[in-house]
């Protein structure tokens, strides 16, 4: 099982702030796609998080059980 959280546009989008989706062997990417095909999040900019941890390349990072992947906001420095 995965565990799929949505903050900020992103979860204005999706209605929801978070789901679980059944584990089978995705890479980021290939989930990354579903989601956006699910809920036509194509016009959005966020980031990716796996495990509290920001992911820049999701065509190379596997998804394991029990990972929780987080859609974020864009961050404003200062």
């Amino acid at each position: 099982m995965l565990s799929v959280k949505y903050f900020g546009a992103v979860a204005e989008k999706t209605k929801v702030q978070g789901e679980n989706i059944p584990f089978s062997n995705l890479s980021l990417q290939e989930l990354v796609d579903e989601l956006e095909q699910k809920y036509d999040l194509g016009s959005l900019s966020y980031s990716i998080a796996v495990n509290q941890k920001i992911v820049q390349d999701t065509n190379g990072y596997m998804l394991i059980s029990n990972d929780i992947v987080a859609l974020l906001p864009p961050f404003a420095g200062g």
